[in-house]
């Protein structure tokens, strides 16, 4: 694999400093912020290994902890979406608050997924595309029906009750949607073969909705 530089970032949400990291390959014609899943944080092998392929692809990636590590002693913080959302939207607006005027992708595993599509339901949000890999889009609730960023679900079809309700949350998006099926993956894709094949689907997506290095400009 090409080697690409990351950069330590601190992006600010309202009055929290929290930590990321930053990788943007030049030429890139976007970039994809990362919503981790329960328990997860920016360093999840899982989604270094997506944002990796996505690099590769000249896309640029943003890994962050949504929560402090005071706040992720509250179990309750882990799963309260609300404030995870409210977290992206924050850590996007300070995004593109660096100059960075190109398209913004989510990509969310788990509680992350219903995050990343809250927050791409928020008025002005203009995501470009969200990807959820193994998530709870279910958690979302009624933001599902106003998400308009076209919306790629990938579930293991060795994990029937997560597929069961992305199925469910699929009906009620209006958006461009797609539902990937990996077979033989269970939720953390921990088959071989199966996280490269749920990295490649997503990075197709958002080449397709963000575009590639050779295409931008």
């Amino acid at each position: 694999m090409a080697s690409f530089d990351e950069i330590e970032v601190e992006p600010i949400a309202g009055t929290t400093r929290l930590a990321g990291s930053l990788t943007v390959p030049a030429g890139a014609p976007g970039v994809v912020i990362f919503a981790h899943g329960s328990g997860s944080s920016r360093h999840s092998p899982r989604n270094r290994y997506v944002a990796s392929v996505l690099a590769e692809a000249g896309l640029g990636t943003l890994l962050f902890d949504l929560l402090t590590q005071e706040e992720e002693l509250d179990r309750a913080n882990v799963f309260d979406i609300a404030l995870l959302a409210g977290r992206l939207s924050q850590v996007t607006a300070w995004l593109r608050a660096q100059a960075r005027p190109e398209p913004i992708g989510y990509f969310g595993a788990s509680t992350g997924a219903a995050a990343a599509l809250w927050s791409a339901a928020e008025p002005g949000a203009e995501i470009g595309a969200v990807v959820s890999r193994g998530g709870r889009p279910d958690l979302a609730g009624a933001r599902l029906a106003v998400v308009t960023a076209p919306t790629l679900l990938i579930v293991g079809g060795a994990d029937p009750a997560v597929l069961d309700l992305n199925r469910a949350a699929q009906a009620q998006l209006k958006c461009d949607t797609d539902l990937a099926v990996v077979p033989g993956a269970t939720h953390l894709f921990e088959e071989p073969g199966t996280l490269a094949a749920a990295a490649d689907l997503a990075r197709d997506w958002f080449v397709r909705y963000l575009g590639s290095a050779g295409s931008a400009g």
